[in-house]
């Protein structure tokens, strides 16, 4: 089977990156299929690039490398790591990246990579991600290009926080997508475990929601006629695809009427609440 590996970074589609990374893999493998996951990442914003591998990486095949390159640069404090988990490679710094995987799934294998004194590097993920995704892809197992380890970093301050009574569950704003859509870090396993039935409120800002859709067309009542329907700019949560609490504006456009981040005045990392009745 032709090896994929997928890229994910915060290089953006200007500059030359992307494609000095994808020559490198070319270079290395010339059957390999490249597959671009983002590269709109904002700049070292590891919780969003946390979020979009999350939902991507089981969209591919068993044995899929997956690079990650966000934050990359090599530090005392900042290793660079490869993983097998979940039947899938993982190339990336040890900067928390993997925390949303990591925290439902363990991972079969973790290495920290320790082939750099072997070249010489001024690109890290041309070089040395590169060089190990290659290594997996022709057969290699992570042992022979680092050293295993027992953990890896997690993000602080990632999960929500459920209070001692246990009847409000405090988020925050973790990703907004194309959409204005705002995703917050409170996933539908919390708030079932947390809420058990109970009647509930969602707060940010000033705004309140007391429903949680699967979809955003199920918070239109299409028995109604069109022109008498609340539509357009009708706000919603719902569970995304991923399964976390998502805040929507229905059929928003953040360049014409807006989205749910502007129309809501919410931000990366800004609160949202649930408080269960």
């Amino acid at each position: 089977m032709t090896p994929i590996i997928t890229l994910t970074t915060d290089f953006g589609e200007k500059d030359h990156f992307i494609g000095a990374v994808k020559g490198a893999i070319y270079n290395e493998l010339s059957d390999v299929r490249i597959v671009d996951i983002s590269h709109g990442i904002s700049p070292f914003n590891v919780i969003e690039a946390a979020y979009i591998i999350k939902n991507a990486y089981n969209s591919f095949p068993k044995g899929s490398i997956h690079i990650i390159g966000i934050d990359s640069e090599l530090t005392p404090e900042n290793k660079h790591i490869a993983l097998l988990l979940d039947e899938h490679y993982f190339i990336c710094a040890d900067n928390g990246v993997m925390s949303l995987i990591t925290s439902e799934l363990v991972a079969e294998k973790q290495v920290v990579i320790n082939i750099h004194d072997r070249m010489e590097s001024d690109f890290t993920d041309t070089d040395i991600f590169v060089q190990v995704a290659a290594h997996v892809a022709r057969g290699g197992t992570l042992e022979v290009i680092g050293k295993p380890i027992k953990e890896i970093r997690q993000l602080t301050g990632f999960k929500p926080v459920v209070n001692t009574e246990g009847d409000q569950i405090i988020g925050s704003v973790i990703y907004i997508d194309n959409y204005g859509n705002v995703v917050t870090n409170i996933t539908k396993r919390i708030f079932e475990e947390v809420g058990k039935g109970r009647a509930y409120e969602i707060s940010a800002r000033n705004y309140k929601f007391r429903a949680i859709y699967d979809r955003y067309s199920d918070a239109i009542n299409f028995d109604i006629e069109r022109h008498r329907r609340e539509e357009d700019g009708k706000k919603l949560a719902i569970f995304n695809s991923g399964d976390f609490i998502e805040l929507a504006i229905y059929k928003s456009n953040p360049l014409t009427v807006g989205g749910a981040s502007s129309l809501f005045g919410l931000r990366f990392r800004d609160s949202v609440t649930i408080n269960f009745l």
